[in-house]
């Protein structure tokens, strides 16, 4: 019967059987299971630490004479009575709540409560952790040893290899997490909690495992350069992020109305919180009960914030797989094409401003929101230049062999949008019209300028078409920045992306550091700020035609690269006997 089974399981997926066999023998199954068991054991005996014992307090949790005693006592504090303070403290001292007073049911409910309350913590952090760390660690291994590569001229396909290794892989932390499933599926009927809300626990907790285990091999694949320290990297980044929401989710004070919402929706927390209010000791209520959409009210009710939930997950999970397929074959490949990032920018965008869009008034959300959503989106551009740019090699095919595609009527436009060898200036243009619509849309309806309200970020001395120029500086200084990375990557020199990378930061970051040194503030000389990653800083300070000047500047200094870049293109894109004859 096993031997039909383990068949099976061959014939479905060959990957899933070849990490079994190796990971699933008795030995390492026994640890596991006996591992599982202590561990419920040390669970369990720890709330027996509170066991209500003949020196019980008479203002105890569980005894139900806690209420006389503490109105005796709230009467004498409020009467400043010392004499009947002191009686009734000694009084307490040495009388305990007898065993038949004692609320036993509410004990025992309290007592399932904490065991299913601790692990339900413990399956978070043994699976996403643990299991992040054994799946970077078996690709290094791979790696290391040249079977990867073996793997890749496989016949399997993709999704056959990659279902195998996350399946596989943490075979042995899912055993430890079936063996005491039973228990905590047990501890939550005792305290009396929803059947639904517990499926919708497990619910979630498989949709973080696919998300960070896809994005766990993905890490794997596309960090080689790491070697040995990629485990602990990968796990140890997961294990921060855990910590980190944890403190945020229990945090009293904690606001889910801001663009910041949807990264918060990749942790396990807030909708544990909100599933299961009373394990976390937060009697206010969960932030997700407020939670909107696009003013679409989601905290309602279980069902739409579970399926909002498990939604965000499968699309970005879906994206991630894409991602993996690319890699997995090709590790030289980017991780995502110009059509798959034109999408990314604008799922990214939908999420961020949905959840910009809530409770209050559009305008003073987008005023407490406005940095968070520049940053965020300057670093998914800055990603998306490191990324989509090609390499010297990519942009010489292109160009050498491109007019081979032309018979199939097939333009330059097409090719420098979609073509993944063609320089990436046309693609990041896109990605940054696709981010600056909704900005367009804000600034042409909205009417908080024509009020004697400003935002804070903007001053006294600003209007609509101020604003219209900050956003043209902001799009220009980035599409120069993608110029220069592109023209780095088009160097003979073996460092590229190192060179890259440093001219960039320098261009970014040392011009403010030298205008603070040298004394030229903000406020005395904003036009030199105009040229700097953060234009915007420096509009309040500056006049519309100063701006105007300085947008043409910037433009004059992108029309100059890319005539460079242009040239540079063409001269690589010549074959070796032209460049021979013309002399270079």
């Amino acid at each position: 019967m096993m031997l039909n089974w383990i068949d099976k399981i061959g014939d479905w997926n060959p990957q899933l059987l070849r990490e079994l066999k190796g990971r699933l023998k008795f030995l390492n199954v026994a640890i596991a299971v006996v591992f599982s068991l202590l561990l419920q054991l040390v669970v369990v005996l720890c709330q027996f630490r509170d066991f209500p014992d003949n020196r019980y307090s008479l203002i105890g949790t569980y005894c139900r004479l806690r209420q006389v005693y503490e109105q005796r006592q709230t009467e004498a504090y409020r009467q400043s009575d010392q004499f009947k303070i002191a009686e009734i403290n000694d009084f307490l001292s040495n009388n305990f709540c007898l065993q038949n007073e004692i609320d036993w049911q509410l004990w025992w409910r309290d007592h399932w409560e904490y065991i299913f309350f601790s692990f339900s913590v413990i399956f978070v952090f043994t699976l996403l952790v643990a299991g992040t760390y054994l799946l970077i660690n078996d690709l290094a291994k791979e790696e290391r040893r040249g079977t990867l590569n073996f793997i890749r001229l496989s016949p399997q396909s993709e999704t056959s290899v990659l279902t195998g290794k996350l399946l596989g892989v943490p075979s042995l932390i899912y055993l430890v997490v079936l063996v005491a499933l039973p228990l905590h599926f047990w501890a939550g009927h005792s305290a009396n909690i929803a059947f639904g809300n517990i499926f919708s626990y497990y619910a979630i907790l498989v949709a973080n495992c696919i998300f960070f285990y896809s994005a766990a091999l993905l890490f794997g694949l596309v960090s080689r350069w790491f070697s040995g320290f990629q485990p602990w990297l990968g796990s140890g980044a997961v294990l921060f992020f855990l910590f980190l929401t944890m403190v945020t989710a229990l945090s009293y004070g904690n606001s889910l109305n801001n663009a910041g919402t949807w990264l918060r929706l990749f942790n396990p927390w807030d909708v544990t919180n909100y599933l299961f209010p009373n394990l976390f000791h937060v009697y206010r209520g969960s932030p997700l009960k407020e939670l909107q959409f696009f003013y679409v009210s989601l905290g309602t009710n279980t069902v739409t914030i579970i399926g909002f939930h498990l939604f965000n997950f499968g699309l970005c999970t879906y994206g991630i797989l894409q991602a993996l397929k690319r890699c997995f074959r090709n590790p030289q490949a980017s991780i995502i094409s110009k059509g798959q990032s034109y999408v990314v920018v604008c799922f990214s965008q939908v999420m961020m401003w949905g959840f910009t869009l809530q409770h209050y008034n559009l305008d003073e959300h987008i005023e407490r929101n406005f940095v968070f959503l520049g940053l965020y989106n300057l670093v998914l551009l800055f990603s998306l230049i490191a990324i989509l740019s090609p390499h010297r090699q990519d942009v010489q095919d292109w160009a050498r062999y491109r007019h081979q595609e032309v018979s199939s009527h097939k333009s330059v436009w097409q090719d420098l949008i979609w073509s993944e060898k063609s320089p990436a200036l046309v693609a990041i243009a896109i990605n940054l019209t696709i981010v600056s619509i909704p900005w367009l849309v804000w600034i042409t309806f909205t009417s908080v300028f024509n009020t004697d309200r400003t935002p804070n970020w903007a001053g006294d001395n600003f209007d609509k078409f101020k604003l219209l120029l900050a956003l043209a500086l902001s799009i220009s200084i980035i599409l120069i920045y993608a110029t220069i990375a592109q023209l780095m990557l088009l160097l003979k020199t073996p460092k590229r992306s190192f060179w890259a990378l440093g001219t960039i930061s320098a261009v970014m970051f040392l011009p403010p550091i030298i205008l603070e040194l040298i004394g030229m503030s903000l406020v005395k000389h904003p036009t030199i700020w105009l040229f700097s990653t953060f234009p915007w800083v420096a509009i309040q300070y500056s006049g519309t035609t100063t701006i105007f000047m300085a947008f043409l500047a910037q433009l004059s200094v992108l029309a100059l690269l890319n005539f460079q870049l242009t040239k540079q293109v063409r001269l690589a894109g010549e074959s070796a006997t032209k460049a021979l004859l013309a002399g270079r």
